[in-house]
């Protein structure tokens, strides 16, 4: 009498165990990945704010995730900045909007939804000029002498192209910490009379040949919409439907 019921226990301790293990094949093989809008901030202007007087600033940062690599993303902000150099003194301060996307380089492992990418921006910064004095230094032989000027040119804008290389990592539940470095081109610009755009918001300053860089760290939480099955893990499920059909 006693041995179906060992017997039985074995089989249902089997189903059991079994059950539990088809489970976890299941979650960890069938994977998916949180789609949603994820906005932040960039955390370098309102730092650099505290201890840089002549600079006050913000920036709101935001993508959303087309596919399994691919997002569309854009940053707006606006940024007031003095320039005090040896032969100029100048204030700039506008507006500016960057839009474009990324492609995600890094393949996630299980639930990690991390990021090493590379994108593409395009930007566009309305502003004004207030040139406060220069120095004229043309001939060596004649002095320098400074003209005091304290006259603001305003309707000036700028358009640029960024390449931009970051990346992000989840450092809790739809929470996180970026860094992004870009390199830029100035594609068009309307300037002051007399007077060259050394600073654009946005853009930052102007070096040699219309180039520049720019960098940030921000924070940013991702508001989960839906979630959709990972492209690596519907590959490895129709491979093995495949195998348990032949």
């Amino acid at each position: 009498m006693k041995q179906p019921h060992i017997f039985l226990f074995f089989i249902s301790l089997y189903l059991v165990s079994w059950t539990s293990i088809a489970q976890k094949i299941k979650k960890d093989t069938i994977q998916k990945d949180t789609y949603g809008l994820r906005v932040g901030v960039d955390l370098y202007n309102p730092i650099r704010t505290i201890f840089d007087k002549n600079r006050k600033g913000l920036e709101i940062v935001g993508d959303f995730r087309l596919s399994n690599k691919y997002y569309v993303a854009a940053e707006f902000g606006f940024l007031n900045k003095q320039v005090d150099e040896n032969y100029y003194d100048y204030e700039t301060k506008g507006q500016y909007l960057k839009i474009g996307a990324n492609y995600n380089l890094y393949e996630n492992w299980l639930d990690m939804e991390n990021e090493i990418y590379l994108g593409l921006r395009y930007g566009y910064s309305t502003f004004s000029q207030t040139v406060n004095n220069y120095t004229i230094n043309s001939d060596v032989i004649l002095p320098e002498y400074q003209v005091n000027q304290n006259k603001e040119y305003n309707g000036l804008n700028a358009s640029w192209g960024e390449f931009v290389i970051g990346m992000k990592a989840e450092i809790y539940n739809n929470v996180f910490l970026g860094f992004s470095f870009s390199g830029k081109k100035i594609i068009s610009t309307k300037e002051p009379d007399n007077f060259k755009n050394l600073f654009v918001p946005g853009f930052n300053r102007i070096y040699l040949n219309d180039g520049g860089f720019g960098f940030n760290y921000t924070i940013s939480y991702r508001l989960p919409i839906y979630k959709k099955e990972r492209v690596k893990a519907k590959k490895i499920k129709e491979k093995d439907k495949n195998k348990s059909i032949q």
